[in-house]
C-alpha cells in the first residue's frame, strides 16, 4: 500500500505543481503531500498514517463540496480513488502491520498498539469514510441540473392538418413540409404507453461495405403513404413495406457509381409528390422580382433581362490545378459527369402520376413510382433522373450530393446538397435548385455566392464554387409560397479571411426563398462570420403561435450553438427577442471575428466552462483535464480557433443537429434534446499545399483527406475535448430532454437523458448520466414524445407535460434517426424506429426497422 500511495502522491505532485503555477487549484499539491506522508508513515509502520489519510478524506470532501456541491458525478470523480484507498487501509492485513514493532520501536522499548477500523486512528479514518458515504448518499437524491415544471395544455385547437395530410400518414420528413414532427394521432397516451410492444421487425440487408466512409449512417425517417412505408438505406436502396405487417413490397437499387469521394454516406429520407399534379406553371424562365432582399431588381422576365444586359456573370471560378497529395481530382467546367449510371438502365419504367424522389450519393435525383418502384419515364428527359452535377464547378464524384430529402411544392422539387467539409477551397457550389416535377427541367437556381440572379444558368457556365450549402432539411409554407433553407458555412469552416460579401451575408443563415422565382424574400443570420462550423443544421419547424392575443405564423430554428430563434416566417423578424452580445476577438491574422453574436430569448446556451467543471473517471484523469483546460485558449462562447488550440463550447456536434426539435401546434410547446459537448479546434499551418498535415496517411480509394483544407493557409485539427480514458473532460450531463413554452421562450422542464451503457470506451453499469443525442424527437396529440437517438440503444417514450420517461425498449443497434408514427390498416397507431447506428459516433451498426403498437384488443 505504501508504494501505491507514494506513486499516487508523486503523480499528483507533478501535475498539481504545474496546475498551481498556471492559476489552477492548490488541492492537488496539498493532496500529494498527504499521500506521500501517509506512504512514509505506512512504510515506518506508524498508526498515525491512518490519521493523516483521514485528514486527506475530510479535506477532499470539503474541497469537493466547495467546488460542486451535492452533484454526484463531480463528487465521485474527486473522491473515488481517495475513498477506495482509504477503505483498503482499514483492512486487517494493513492495520496489523501498524502494530508490529519496528527496529526503532524495539530500541526505544515501545510496544505500539495496532489500530482497527473501530479503534485508534483506524476509527478516525472510518469516521471520515462514513461522512463521505453520507454526503454521497445525499447527492444521489439531489439533481442540480434538473428543472421541474409542467408545459401548458391545449391552447389552440387545430382543425385538421394545415397542409392536408391525413392524420394517419407521414408524407414528408417532418410529417409535413412544415417540419413539426407532430402527429394528430392520440391513441398512445401517458396512461398506456408502457404497454407498447414490438409488432414487427424488418431487416434491410444493408451492411457495411469495403470503401465506406467512416460516417456511414442509417438516418432515415420513413414515409407512410396509403398502406405503404417508404425508406432508403445508407447504400441508397429504396424499399417499400406493408405498413401493417412489415413485409417487403418492392425494392429499387440505383446502382451507385463506385469510387466516390464521400465524407458521409447516408439517406435521411425521400420526398413525395401526390398524384394529380398539373404541369408546373413556372416551367418557363422565372421572372426576377424586387424583394426585401433584392429591392433594386429590374422588372421583366429572365430572357428580357438577358437581352438588356441585366444578368450578373457568375464569379470567377477558382482553378484547382493538379490534384495534391490526398486531395481528390476535380473536373472543371459545367459539364455533367459522364460516368453517372442511368436510372432506367437496370429497372422497369412507368409513366408516373405520383412520384417518390430519391437523392443519391453520386448526385442524381431519381423519380420512382410509389406503387411499383419503377423509374418514372416522364421525368428527367425520359431517363427518370436529374444529374445534379450539371453546371457545377470542381466536379469530383461523391464530393457533392443531397443527403437530405428535397422539398416538393407547387409542382416543383427543390434540391440542396452537401459539399466536402474542410477538404479544400475548390469544392462544388451550395446552389439551391428547383426542377419541374413533370419534366425535370430546371426552373430556377439560387446561389448564395450570386444571390440576385436566379434564372437557369446557361450551358457552359458554372455556379459559384464553395458557396454556403444546405446539407440539412428544408421546410416550406405553401400558403406563403416560401421555402425555408438552412445554410451552412463556406469551407474551410474555421478560416474565413477570404470570404466574399455574399458569403459573409448568407453563411449560417436561414433563408426564405420565393417558390415561384427562387428570389430570397428574407434571411436571418444565426452566427456572424462563422469560424466554428456552426452551420444551421436543422429543419425549421413552422407553427402558428398565440402571443398577446394575436396568432403569429412563426418559424422555430434550432442551432448548433443552442439558440432557438423564433421568427415571423413572413418577414424573418424575431417573435421572441434576439439580442447581440459581445463576443471574444483575437482570430489569427488576417482573419477576424465578429464583435457581437445573436442570442435568443429561447436559448440552451451553456454556462461558460470553468476549471472546476473538468471531470474524469478518477482524480488523475480529472487533473489532466484541468491541465488541458489551462493549456488551451478559452474565452467563453465563440472563442476563435487558434494556433495554440481553442476550446469550442458548445462544439460543432451541436446543442441541436439535423434531428431538429418537435413542436405541438395545439399546445404551442417544443420538445428538444439539447446536448453540450466541448471540442478542441487547432489551426495547423500548411508548409506546402500538396502535403498532409493532420492526416497520417492518404485515405483509401477516393475517400477525401478531411480537415486538410487544401488551398488554405491552415488545416484544422478538430476533435472532442476528452480525457485519456476517452470520456468528456467536462462534467455530465452531456445530453438532456427539455420542454419549452414557445410563447415565452421559457424552458419549463429539463432532465438529463440516457445512460452510458453503450457509450463508454469500456463496459460500464448503465448509469443515468445524460448522453448526447443524434436524431430527432417526435410528439403526438396523445401527449407522448418519442426519441431513439441517444448514444445508448433505446427508444424511449416521455410525458410531454412533465418530461418524465414513461417507457423504453432496447434496440439492436444505435437508433440515430428520427422515429415516426402512423395508423395501420388494422386501425392501430404504430411507432416506427430505425436502428442502424452511426459511424462517427461509434454506435453499433445494424439494418433494423422496428414497429411498435399497443396490444390488439
Amino acid at each position: 500500500m505504501a508504494i501505491i500511495l507514494a506513486l499516487c502522491g508523486a503523480a499528483l505532485l507533478a501535475g498539481g505543481v504545474w496546475l498551481l503555477t498556471h492559476g489552477g487549484s492548490a488541492y492537488y499539491v496539498i493532496a500529494s503531500v498527504l499521500f506521500l506522508v501517509t506512504a512514509l508513515l505506512l512504510y515506518r509502520r506508524k498508526p498515525e498514517a491512518l490519521a493523516v489519510y483521514a485528514a486527506l478524506v475530510v479535506g477532499t470532501l470539503i474541497w469537493a463540496l466547495y467546488e460542486v456541491g451535492f452533484d454526484w458525478w463531480p463528487l465521485a470523480a474527486r473522491g473515488d480513488v481517495v475513498f477506495i484507498l482509504g477503505a483498503l487501509l482499514l483492512l486487517p492485513v494493513v492495520t496489523r502491520e501498524l502494530g508490529r514493532r519496528s527496529v526503532a520501536d524495539a530500541l526505544d522499548g515501545r510496544h505500539p498498539t495496532a489500530p482497527s477500523a473501530l479503534s485508534g486512528t483506524g476509527a478516525m479514518l472510518s469516521g471520515s469514510l462514513v461522512v463521505a458515504v453520507a454526503v454521497a448518499a445525499t447527492s444521489w437524491f439531489v439533481d442540480l441540473h434538473r428543472t421541474e415544471g409542467e408545459l401548458p395544455g391545449v391552447r389552440t385547437r387545430v382543425a385538421g392538418d394545415a397542409q392536408g395530410i391525413p392524420a394517419g400518414e407521414w408524407q414528408a420528413y417532418g410529417r409535413t413540409q412544415g417540419g413539426q414532427r407532430w402527429s394528430p394521432l392520440a391513441d398512445i397516451t401517458p396512461a398506456n404507453v408502457s404497454d407498447l410492444e414490438e409488432a414487427w421487425q424488418f431487416h434491410t440487408g444493408d451492411k457495411p461495405q469495403p470503401g465506406d466512409p467512416k460516417e456511414t449512417t442509417f438516418e432515415v425517417t420513413p414515409l407512410k403513404i396509403g398502406e405503404r412505408l417508404y425508406l432508403c438505406t445508407p447504400h441508397q436502396s429504396v424499399i417499400a413495406l406493408n405498413a401493417t405487417t412489415g413485409e417487403e413490397v418492392w425494392r429499387y437499387d440505383p446502382r451507385i457509381q463506385g469510387e466516390l469521394a464521400l465524407q458521409h454516406l447516408t439517406c435521411r429520407g425521400l420526398a413525395y409528390q401526390p398524384p394529380g399534379a398539373a404541369p408546373a406553371a413556372a416551367a418557363q424562365p422565372a421572372p426576377t422580382q424586387a424583394t426585401a432582399e433584392n429591392p433594386n431588381a429590374p422588372a421583366g422576365t429572365a430572357s428580357e433581362l438577358s437581352a438588356q444586359g441585366g444578368l450578373t456573370a457568375p464569379q470567377e471560378r477558382r482553378q484547382s490545378g493538379a490534384p495534391t497529395e490526398g486531395a481528390p481530382a476535380r473536373q472543371e467546367g459545367g459539364a455533367a459527369d459522364p460516368g453517372l449510371p442511368v436510372a432506367t438502365a437496370s429497372a422497369e419504367t412507368a409513366v408516373c402520376d405520383a412520384k417518390l424522389f430519391m437523392p443519391t450519393a453520386d448526385a442524381r435525383l431519381i423519380a420512382l413510382d410509389p406503387e411499383t418502384g419503377h423509374v418514372c419515364s416522364n421525368f428527367g428527359g425520359g431517363d427518370g433522373q436529374i444529374d445534379l452535377w450539371t453546371n457545377m464547378p470542381n466536379v469530383n464524384p461523391g464530393s457533392y450530393y443531397s443527403t437530405s430529402p428535397p422539398i416538393v411544392m407547387d409542382n416543383l422539387v427543390v434540391v440542396g446538397g452537401t459539399v466536402l467539409d474542410n477538404v479544400s477551397t475548390a469544392e462544388a457550389s451550395g446552389v439551391i435548385r428547383a426542377f419541374d416535377i413533370s419534366t425535370g427541367q430546371l426552373v430556377w437556381n439560387w446561389d448564395s455566392g450570386n444571390p440576385n440572379e436566379t434564372t437557369p444558368l446557361p450551358e457552359g457556365q458554372t455556379y459559384t464554387p464553395n458557396s454556403p450549402n444546405s446539407w440539412s432539411i428544408m421546410s416550406a409554407d405553401p400558403q406563403l409560397g416560401l421555402v425555408y433553407v438552412p445554410l451552412g458555412n463556406q469551407p474551410p469552416d474555421q478560416w474565413g479571411a477570404n470570404r466574399s460579401e455574399n458569403v459573409e451575408r448568407y453563411s449560417s443563415a436561414v433563408v426564405a426563398l420565393d417558390i415561384r422565382t427562387g428570389q430570397a424574400r428574407w434571411h436571418f443570420q444565426t452566427v456572424h462570420h462563422d469560424l466554428w462550423d456552426y452551420d444551421v443544421p436543422a429543419q425549421a419547424s413552422l407553427i402558428d403561435l398565440p402571443i398577446n392575443g394575436e396568432t403569429i405564423p412563426a418559424l422555430v430554428q434550432p442551432t448548433k450553438q443552442g439558440e432557438l430563434f423564433v421568427l415571423d416566417r413572413r418577414t424573418g423578424q424575431p417573435v421572441l427577442p434576439v439580442t447581440e452580445k459581445r463576443a471574444p476577438g483575437g482570430a489569427v491574422a488576417p482573419d477576424h471575428t465578429a464583435p457581437t453574436q445573436p442570442v435568443s430569448q429561447a436559448s440552451f446556451d451553456p454556462k461558460a466552462l470553468r476549471e472546476k467543471d473538468m471531470w474524469g473517471a478518477t482524480m488523475f484523469d480529472q487533473l489532466l483535464c484541468r491541465i488541458a483546460f489551462h493549456s488551451y485558449r478559452y474565452d467563453g462562447r465563440f472563442t476563435p480557433p487558434s494556433l495554440q488550440g481553442s476550446i469550442i463550447y458548445p462544439g460543432n456536434f451541436g446543442v441541436f443537429n439535423w434531428g431538429s426539435v418537435a413542436v405541438d401546434p395545439q399546445r404551442a410547446v417544443l420538445f428538444g434534446t439539447p446536448a453540450h459537448l466541448a471540442f478542441l479546434s487547432t489551426l495547423v499551418p500548411r508548409p506546402k499545399d500538396e502535403t498532409l498535415v493532420v492526416n497520417q496517411q492518404k485515405p483509401e480509394g477516393a475517400l477525401p483527406a478531411l480537415n486538410e483544407n487544401f488551398g488554405a493557409p491552415y488545416a484544422i485539427n478538430l476533435r472532442p475535448f476528452t480525457s485519456v480514458l476517452g470520456l468528456p473532460c467536462q462534467a455530465p450531463p452531456w445530453g438532456n430532454v427539455a420542454g419549452v413554452d414557445l410563447t415565452t421562450g421559457e424552458t419549463v422542464w429539463m432532465h438529463k437523458n440516457g445512460t452510458v451503457r453503450d457509450a463508454a470506451p469500456f463496459p460500464m453499469i448503465p448509469f443515468e448520466m445524460g448522453v448526447p443525442n443524434l436524431g430527432g424527437p417526435i410528439m403526438t396529440a396523445g401527449g407522448v414524445a418519442f426519441l431513439s437517438g441517444t448514444l445508448d440503444y433505446y427508444v424511449r417514450g416521455y410525458d410531454v407535460t412533465t418530461g418524465q420517461e414513461l417507457w423504453r425498449s432496447r434496440l439492436p443497434a444505435g437508433g440515430q434517426s428520427t422515429p415516426m408514427t402512423y395508423r395501420g390498416a388494422d386501425g392501430r397507431q404504430y411507432l416506427l424506429v430505425v436502428a442502424g447506428g452511426h459511424g462517427s459516433l461509434g454506435t453499433k451498426r445494424g439494418d433494423s426497422v422496428i414497429a411498435y403498437a399497443l396490444p390488439k384488443q
